[in-house]
């Protein structure tokens, strides 16, 4: 079977059209050869495929710099409110090919490329992911950047770097208190210079690491804040003239998680000890600025801080947290009087063990709203994580249900789906995703069945190509993709996508001679370095695989991948591939998921339970058009009151009991019988995950994915009115939401005047319309 086109040559009979207009590409190839030589100092003698890279990305790059210097100076004109969206992850990725389909520069560029003699697509592999982050958070901080600065424009600063097409800002010091005591620790001696540049913390280690990188992002970002605002008409650059009544309509900060958390008290600090407001006033302006979004229900992953750490680094914060705290129990007494209980649950300082400051706490108590990222997760930290805060303030509590990007997860990932799109509905839906419910009308249409089928058949080739090329792995292109790429933890339950595999293993086994769908499973993602069972898990996948993969009697029918390093160039190759996306964590455990999203935007449909925002997926295109197994939410918490026995399970079911014994006697690791011990005694007697309650109910609904697949035809349409339904989860929709309902801001359309244009004016949004 031959392989598809490349993206180039589908670029070449496809135009996605409405970002930017064309540009001359003859322009484009001087630009290139320009840079070439004067910015790279090469020629065609001598330069290498990276400088070719680099010398694409800076052409790219000046179409950026002018609208942004013309952005910027808007900006400061009309001094709108200004969003600055505080994370520690930021999970970009690589930003040439994003940069230039956001800019309309995709054909022209390949083009362009294509008459010099380079390849588009070697170019684009030389540049690395930009791995700020590991998983889910950081590639939604991502995705939510690129539905500020494509579709709204709001006013936002972030990180910029050296690399390719970003700007570096030189280091600068400021003042942050960073043990800011004498030598004898017995006096406080004020604040101490620290230079604002990342190579500041590389001298430190461990936690004190962390908690230094999360002070310095904190306060770095609140000085250049501040002191765009004094430069505003609502400051002045002499503090004696500065009035900060204004700041909370001219500044919004959202706080990405706990990780951003001590802008709270650093606010607070530079409010009251520099700026000398007192305390009420500098609290009123403080929670009226920040918004704090959370990402967890796990109470483990909610982030405390030792009390003896802060005091050694920060301890003027933790003189404010304290302050803070004496405050905010005094009102919850005067509300709760006598409910002693409820204080301790509610306080930000956790006494028992060792001494610990609660830092989502601190996030609610200093913020005028507080979002979960699905309605079934909203729903969780009102009735539980957080009951007691939301039954004192239920006014601050709301839901952001989280989005994708439409640009990168369609029009750059998967350009032969978007074209198919485009040719029956038009492009509006690149910038307005709810325009693909008009597919719908193509559910039933045999011309859209079949070049949806067609698209999903050249992606899998190509990434089937990509998997015997890196992986050395040759699968066969017409199985079933069954992919679960995402962080590796239990409550994702990649065990009990492990225990289908060996399931599905021991069954061809058995008998040979009966008919099996093909099927190939991937899994991919990362683990935390000190998370052991998590590096197990993978462990575990990878010794599956050997056995597998190398098992004559099996041949292609089954195969078992694990996609090393999972980053987001991997993403984009593997997501238009799937067939199947699993999404099988226990309900009630993940706050929303965003790959879910993508798989079902590119046409693969959803096993999973109704957790995060499987439940609004299952909403938007009907329970039936995805394969929902498994315990509710309400089913769990009953288990919970009356207990999980995995014994249970494991005695009453022969498949079940059949593979705990291969994982316990050391079938898949001959080498070493006891390899996966502790992974077994976890299932067997610590799973607060319960894998084993739905193990039967997982087993069955993979049947019922098998039978379908091998109805072609009926699989597509349920894939057509998954796309057709996605248009709710673009990041383009949970921004405006972010937007109106916290920021306090209204997108407006302007026009910024640009002197190259010769229509003399140069088309943006942004937002700063206040909402009264």
């Amino acid at each position: 079977m031959s392989l598809p086109l490349s993206d180039y040559e589908k670029r070449k009979q496809i135009s996605v059209r409405g970002l930017a207009g064309v540009e001359n590409v003859s322009d484009l190839k001087k630009n290139f050869n320009r840079h070439l030589h004067f910015t790279l100092v090469k020629d065609r003698n001598v330069a290498t495929p990276r400088d070719y890279y680099f010398a694409l990305a800076h052409t790219v790059r000046d179409h950026l710099v002018g609208r942004w210097i013309r952005t910027q100076q808007y900006y400061y004109e009309k001094d709108p409110k200004r969003i600055y969206y505080l994370s520690l992850e930021f999970y970009m990725g690589r930003t040439l090919q994003n940069t230039m389909v956001n800019l309309g520069l995709q054909n022209a560029c390949d083009e362009a490329t294509y008459q010099l003699g380079l390849d588009m697509e070697e170019l684009q592999e030389i540049e690395e992911d930009a791995g700020l982050g590991n998983g889910g958070l950081g590639r939604l901080a991502a995705g939510s950047l690129d539905s500020w600065v494509t579709f709204p424009g709001l006013p936002l600063l972030s990180l910029c770097c050296e690399q390719g097409l970003e700007r570096a800002h030189a280091a600068s010091e400021a003042t942050g208190p960073f043990c800011g005591w004498d030598c004898t620790g017995l006096e406080w001696v004020g604040e101490c210079p620290i230079l604002t540049c990342p190579s500041f913390l590389q001298f430190f280690e461990g936690k004190e690491l962390r908690l230094k990188q999360e002070y310095f992002t904190v306060a770095a970002t609140l000085q250049d804040i501040i002191r765009r605002f004094k430069s505003s008409k609502f400051g002045s650059r002499d503090p004696v003239r500065t009035s900060f009544d204004a700041f909370p309509d001219k500044v919004a900060i959202q706080l990405n998680d706990t990780h951003p958390s001590l802008a709270i008290p650093e606010l607070m600090r530079v409010l009251v000890d520099i700026e000398k407001l007192d305390w009420d006033k500098a609290w009123d302006i403080t929670v009226r600025t920040c918004a704090y979004t959370n990402h967890t229900v796990l109470p483990e992953a909610l982030e405390r801080w030792p009390v003896h750490l802060l005091e050694t680094l920060l301890p003027r914060h933790l003189e404010i947290i304290y302050e803070i705290n004496q405050r905010f129990l005094d009102k919850v007494n005067a509300m709760f009087p006598g409910d002693f209980d409820r204080l301790r649950r509610m306080s930000l300082v956790e006494e028992s063990g060792i001494k610990r400051i609660n830092m989502a706490h601190l996030c609610i108590v200093g913020s005028h709203a507080i979002n979960g990222v699905a309605r079934i997760h909203s729903d969780i930290i009102k009735k539980s994580v957080f009951k007691d805060f939301y039954e004192l303030e239920p006014q601050k509590f709301q839901n952001k249900t989280n989005g994708i990007t439409p640009r990168r997860w369609l029009v750059l990932c998967n350009p032969g789906l978007a074209e198919v799109i485009a040719e029956r509905i038009g492009d509006e839906y690149i910038s307005d995703l709810d325009h693909l419910k008009k597919l719908l009308a193509y559910v039933d249409d045999e011309g859209f069945i079949r070049d949806v089928a067609k698209i999903k058949q050249e992606n899998k080739l190509k990434f089937a190509a990509y998997l015997e090329k890196e992986y050395k792995v040759k699968i066969n292109p017409n199985s079933l993709f069954d992919v679960q790429v995402k962080r590796i933890h239990e409550y994702k339950r990649q065990l009990l996508n492990c225990l289908h595999v060996i399931t599905l293993y021991n069954r061809i086994k058995k008998d040979p001679n009966q008919h099996f769908v093909p099927r190939t499973v991937m899994i991919g993602g990362k683990a935390a370095p000190g998370y052991h069972i998590a590096k197990m898990i993978i462990k575990l996948v990878t010794a599956i695989g050997d056995v597998i993969n190398n098992d004559p009697i099996i041949g292609d029918r089954l195969k078992m991948i694990f996609l090393e390093n999972y980053r987001v160039s991997l993403a984009e190759k593997v997501i238009p591939a799937a067939d199947l996306s699993e999404q099988i964590s226990t309900a009630g455990t993940e706050a929303s998921g965003t790959g879910n999203m993508k798989f079902m935007l590119n046409g693969a449909l959803t096993i999973g339970t109704m957790d995060g925002a499987n439940v609004e997926m299952a909403e938007e295109a009907g329970e039936e058009n995805l394969f929902i197994f498994g315990m509710r939410v309400e089913d769990v918490e009953e288990m919970d009151r009356k207990g999980y026995c995995a014994k249970d399970y494991y005695d009453r079911i022969p498949e079940l009991r059949q593979v705990i014994d291969q994982l316990s006697s050391g079938f898949f690791s001959p080498k070493q019988p006891q390899l996966f011990k502790d992974i077994v005694n976890m299932l067997m007697n610590n799973d607060r995950f319960k894998v084993f309650a739905d193990y039967e109910a997982y087993i069955k609904c993979q049947e019922n994915v098998s039978a379908l697949y091998k109805n072609t035809k009926e699989w597509t349409k349920k894939v057509i009115k998954n796309i057709a339904t996605s248009g709710k989860f673009s990041s383009d929709r949970t921004i405006a939401q972010y937007a109106r309902e916290i920021w306090g801001v209204e997108p407006t359309h302007h026009k910024i005047p640009a002197p190259d244009d010769p229509r003399g004016e140069h088309p943006a949004i942004f937002w700063g319309t206040p909402v009264l």
